[in-house]
């Protein structure tokens, strides 16, 4: 069941959060019936490659800076909630609020990383624990980190992970 605005904090302009793994396949499979195209979330290899950059990498820390106060709503900044989108500086690709403001659920079954190099990896076949990245707006820098990751219960919702 999709419900109309399941967002603790409310507002045109905020990110979508308090949606677990789930309700984004609900919302997802609705999308799709009603604009007939294939939209999915992203793959947490997808994920990562826009929040470092893409092929347009400057190689930050956090998407876009290495000053997280530059790119990202986290725990010191934030207020204890989330901040309209576009209010921080974009990556290299022009995407906002990769490292901070809401974490956001991947398609991927979280697992560990095999050691063998890879292009464009997917999780594994098997598990329960969905990925989530992205730092957020309770969260301290360290979470904020291009680099971290994070999963949770598919039925999982809370106020600090959504979708883009």
């Amino acid at each position: 069941m999709l419900r109309k605005n399941p967002s603790c904090f409310k507002g045109d302009d905020l990110p979508v959060e308090n949606v677990s793994w789930n309700d984004c396949q609900n919302f997802i499979l609705k999308l799709n019936e009603l604009t007939n195209k294939k939209f999915r979330l992203p793959t947490e290899a997808e994920w990562e490659f826009a929040a470092r950059g893409g092929n347009k990498s400057n190689h930050t820390r956090y998407s876009g800076d290495d000053n997280v106060d530059n790119v990202a709503w986290y725990d010191i900044n934030s207020g204890s909630r989330t901040h309209p989108v576009m209010n921080k500086k974009a990556n290299e690709l022009g995407i906002y609020d990769m490292s901070g403001n809401v974490r956001e659920w991947c398609q991927d079954i979280y697992g560990s990383y095999r050691s063998t190099i890879q292009n464009n990896p997917t999780g594994p076949n098997a598990g329960i624990n969905r990925v989530n990245r992205g730092g957020c707006w309770g969260y301290d820098a360290w979470f904020c980190r291009s680099s971290i990751r994070s999963y949770s219960a598919p039925d999982y919702c809370f106020s600090h992970i959504g979708l883009r």
